[in-house]
């Protein structure tokens, strides 16, 4: 069964309001950005441009921009190693491949227990679905080869791309045979390993399919890394209850031994002198706070179970383990936490659902913990401080804001991840919001499919190229490239 949206399968987004919360202006990364409305933001006219591939128009964006799309599961798509491509392309990065090309290192966020694609042989767990694929394009989207890299782990969501030339891709789950069904009913008897896990998978080659444990087992989203400190931020999407943003501080810098070792400390961040403090609801324009750490003391539960049963532990009571340990010691409590970027210092994240009145208590199973339609965070890793960059006034400025990336000129790329219309939009240092792409995807029994999500936007090494995925069943991948320093990214 492929991975479901959970909004839409308990029904209901969450809508967008204001509200007084905690916090206080301050200064901080990107000084500039005001909370609220951007009504002096260039606004590039989107317009229907046809796709390379096919002539078919599937985007619309600003003049002077062509596209191709590629890897359309619409039809079955079958890789160089004889891989059925999955679908829910989801987290990517690019990394540069020879004679000019690009190396893609792919998310698919495939949820339930079934045979791994690729060899079951390689695979981490063989009753997973999800995994990454890896694909060598040219920088106008023709591929040149594709295999799978990763197989049998489960919803791959976003990750992180590592200078060393790897991509780390995280699991939002903590299925496993230990834990009970999670949102969907379905059992996770079949299922061989524990799930809720980092992977690295290195750009071109297998990944060695063994998880990064101490890094935590929760419902992992993002990862960056600051290559100064050697340290990795994490988000945490956890759907029906408060998230958390962590790090994880490996013994040894990761640049010198090109990898992340199994060996670190996983801490949750608090607000200081604001325990408890509440990000998901509405903050006051440039709200800023000193940030401090707490200790997760059991970063990898192992829950109770007889093989072949269905285990006791909820899924719930699992995927809240780890939070509730920074809770208890006054973590602060955020929407939805997703897509991260590290860029100049700065590791910028997003809230899906943050920035409406805050919830009534710590569960939102149906419309998820959250009553905004999106924040974007800014954490200062040389300041230890905590700063809104940007708070979505309503759904027809920015809707839910999911993975994010950032241009050579520190331009952020924000993916919708809406039910109505989706947008790539582009954040400023200026603090301008403004569209990038709109998707007008129609499929082949004429249905349009406007409402799925973007997702995995990464920037070709040369910054020619931005390539971004469909999250869904029938998933694709585009290439885009134009003239980007006329739109400001």
């Amino acid at each position: 069964m492929p991975r479901l949206d959970r909004r839409k399968f308990l029904a209901g987004t969450a809508t967008a309001a204001t509200a007084t919360a905690l916090g206080a202006a301050g200064a901080g990364p990107f000084a500039g950005f005001l909370a609220g409305p951007a009504a002096a933001a260039p606004q590039p006219t989107l317009g229907p441009v046809p796709d390379a591939r096919d002539g078919i128009v599937r985007l619309h964006l600003p003049p002077g921009f062509q596209y191709r799309s590629f890897h359309d599961t619409e039809t079955p798509v079958t890789l160089d190693d004889g891989t059925v491509l999955p679908g829910r392309h989801d987290g990517m990065a690019a990394f540069r491949g020879r004679h000019g090309r690009v190396v893609l290192v792919r998310n698919h966020e495939v949820n339930n227990p079934g045979p791994a694609f690729g060899d079951p042989a390689q695979a981490y767990d063989p009753q997973a679905q999800g995994g990454t694929t890896t694909v060598e394009v040219t920088k106008f989207g023709e591929v040149v080869s594709a295999h799978t890299s990763l197989n049998g782990t489960q919803m791959n969501c976003s990750g992180g791309a590592m200078p060393w030339g790897s991509w780390v891709t995280c699991e939002e789950t903590v299925n496993g045979p230990d834990v009970g069904p999670d949102f969907t009913g379905a059992p996770n008897i079949a299922l061989t390993k524990k799930h809720g896990y980092l992977f690295e998978v290195p750009a071109g080659r297998q990944s060695n399919r063994r998880p990064i444990t101490r890094a935590g087992r929760f419902a992992h989203e993002a990862v960056a890394l600051d290559p100064v400190a050697g340290v990795l931020y994490l988000t945490e999407d956890n759907f029906g209850f408060p998230s958390g943003f962590y790090r994880y501080k490996p013994r040894r810098h990761p640049l010198l031994t090109r990898s992340i070792g199994n060996d670190g400390r996983l801490q949750m961040l608090a607000v200081h002198g604001r325990p408890d403090a509440n990000l998901a609801a509405a903050q006051p324009a440039g709200a800023s706070y000193r940030a401090t750490w707490v200790d997760i003391d059991d970063p990898d539960p192992t829950f109770p179970y007889t093989p072949g049963q269905t285990a006791p532990t909820a899924n719930d009571t699992a995927i809240n383990h780890v939070g509730a340990q920074g809770r208890a010691q006054g973590a602060a409590r955020f929407s939805r936490l997703e897509g991260a970027v590290y860029d100049r210092g700065t590791v910028y994240f997003t809230s899906t659902q943050g920035g409406g009145p805050a919830e009534p208590g710590d569960s939102d199973p149906v419309g998820g913990w959250g009553n905004g339609t999106g924040q974007v965070w800014a954490y200062d890793t040389l300041r230890g401080r905590l700063r809104l960059v940007y708070e979505s006034p309503g759904v027809d400025v920015l809707d839910l804001p999911d993975n994010v990336t950032a241009s050579r000129r520190g331009t952020l790329v924000l993916c919708e991840d809406s039910t109505g219309d989706n947008y790539l939009r582009a954040l400023s240092p200026r603090g301008d919001l403004w569209n990038l792409a709109l998707n007008r995807l129609v499929g082949a029994n004429g249905t349009p499919r406007f409402g799925d999500e973007f997702a995995g936007a990464t920037f070709s090494p040369d910054g020619h190229t931005l390539f971004v995925n469909i999250q869904a069943s029938r998933g694709l991948t585009f290439a885009i490239w134009g003239p980007w320093h006329k739109v400001g990214v």
